[in-house]
């Protein structure tokens, strides 16, 4: 994704107008307008004539932040970069077409070993899809996205600042133990969880009350599993809720 607001201030800086930016990068004054104004996402190619009209790398026009949907702008981008379409690269890195295009339309943030697989792919570190955002930070974030909680929100729960979580997701900081393990209490997770680099999934397994990976094996409990593979949605994230609010009275 294009960060229009950068288009914008390169352009002020250099006292260009909409008029001259236009000519020199060849492309219409409306379609520049749009651009600046977040209506319209530019073409790779779009994206090399504004960066040499700007005299600036193709890197500096992209959105840098460790969102969702700056994650997904950095996929796509060295995706087209590397003249790849969207099922040569899912195919590649082993997931659905429609799967990576929600990563790049920033509707989702993949698991860990997703992403790596994403970069092997692309031939890039999967630090670079991440921009400067800790694998700690990144799945802070992703966890905290997926049950659609809001930095405060989570940080009153944990008992920091919003700002530290902030701070934390975009790999400005690294937590201490003790922050660590308020994030995880607030998220019902085990720290454990946040510095494992394996997969989510084998990670959460890994860290998992041995009792509770036992209920797993029960036929009951498989069928309530497979309950939820047929939920949409809003029935899985009403589900999540209620786990968390059950979680959180049960303390008092």
């Amino acid at each position: 994704m294009i960060d229009y607001k950068i288009i914008r201030s390169l352009r002020q800086k250099r006292n260009m107008t909409l008029q001259e930016l236009a000519k020199k990068a060849d492309i219409s004054v409306s379609y520049l307008s749009e651009i600046e104004l977040g209506k319209k996402q530019p073409s790779l190619e779009t994206i090399n004539k504004l960066s040499q009209a700007l005299n600036i790398s193709r890197e500096g026009l992209i959105s840098t932040n460790s969102s969702a949907g700056g994650l997904g702008a950095r996929v796509l981008f060295l995706r087209q970069e590397k003249e790849l379409s969207l099922s040569e690269l899912a195919e590649k890195v082993g997931i659905s077409a429609s799967y990576l295009c929600q990563i790049e339309n920033g509707k989702v943030m993949p698991a860990l070993s997703t992403l790596k697989n994403i970069a092997k792919a692309l031939d890039v570190k999967p630090e670079s899809l991440m921009s400067a955002t800790s694998f700690v930070g990144y799945k802070i974030r992703k966890i905290r996205t997926e049950r659609n909680i809001t930095q405060a929100q989570l940080a009153e729960k944990a008992g920091v600042s919003a700002g530290l979580i902030g701070q934390i997701e975009s790999g400005k900081v690294e937590p201490s133990i003790k922050t660590l393990e308020k994030i995880a209490a607030a998220l019902s997770l085990s720290p454990c969880f946040f510095v494992s680099e394996e997969d989510e999934v084998a990670s959460l397994l890994k860290t998992m009350n041995p009792r509770v990976r036992e209920l797993l094996r029960e036929p009951k409990v498989r069928s309530t599993l497979e309950l939820l593979a047929d939920c949409s949605a809003e029935e899985f994230s009403f589900i999540l809720k209620f786990i968390q609010l059950y979680k959180e009275h049960r303390k008092f």
